[in-house]
């Protein structure tokens, strides 16, 4: 059997097509943003950091190269307890600490992942272990990240959401968790609100990119919706969660 006929197509990402398991390796199509992100890889496996997959280089297909990090990723947003918030706080804070002070920061404080959804995080045994999928990889301030984060993990104008106060709630144990400053978590709801607003104004962007897009008209259409309707729940509740992160 060769390599191409032992390929799993993995799925779990929203963006990236094309990337498949071989054993216990990942490969996928090699991005623009590929010979950053293979160096980030790299770096963080020289400071010690496990909560990312290894980079092995190209396989005979020119594709990039991972090790499989093993356990379950989430296919949608949702619920998450007090622990798995906690963890993923924690877990978003030793990755940017194994970035602050490398020259792949540039003139930021750190690199960021920049797309931390639980969909590009790996559980095992329940809690958040790994981050995947490093495309948008790049230098930039911890709020965004936090931000991103604070918006996926804990916050939702779903119906079946939780009240609002228990949304700020989950906030609160994420900037904890973080080791965001007391002096810097008043920024916090506003870097929410800006990474909702950016994430509406990306997708709004897709709509005039030429063919093939990364989605159809339609998804593209109702993820901008869900986008704005996430911003003026965010909005509509500030104080709220304003209120818990004193």
């Amino acid at each position: 059997m060769n390599e191409m006929e032992g390929e799993v197509p993995l799925s779990g990402g929203r963006i990236t097509p094309g990337v498949v398991r071989v054993g216990d390796t990942v490969r996928r199509p090699v991005a623009a943003g590929a010979p950053f992100v293979a160096e980030l890889l790299q770096h963080l496996q020289k400071r010690g950091f496990t909560g990312a997959p290894r980079y092995l280089g190209l396989d005979s297909a020119g594709r990039d190269t991972f090790t499989y990090v093993p356990g379950w990723v989430p296919a949608r947003f949702q619920q998450w307890n007090d622990d798995q918030v906690a963890d993923a706080g924690a877990l978003l804070r030793s990755f940017h600490e194994a970035t602050r002070s490398s020259r792949l920061t540039g003139a930021s404080p750190v690199v960021c992942h920049h797309d931390p959804g639980p969909n590009n995080v790996v559980f095992q045994q329940g809690r958040p272990a790994a981050f995947i999928d490093f495309d948008t990889a790049a230098p930039g301030d911890p709020l965004e990240d936090l931000g991103y984060m604070a918006w996926t993990w804990c916050v939702s104008s779903g119906a079946q959401a939780p009240p609002p106060r228990a949304q700020a709630d989950h906030v609160r144990i994420l900037a904890r968790a973080y080791g965001l400053e007391n002096s810097e978590r008043g920024n916090l709801v506003e870097a929410v609100l800006d990474r909702q607003n950016r994430n509406a104004l990306w997708w709004q962007q897709q709509l005039s990119s030429p063919e093939p897009r990364v989605a159809g008209r339609e998804q593209i259409l109702a993820r901008i919706d869900w986008s704005r309707r996430e911003h003026d729940h965010t909005a509509k509740h500030r104080a709220v969660f304003t209120k818990a992160l004193r």
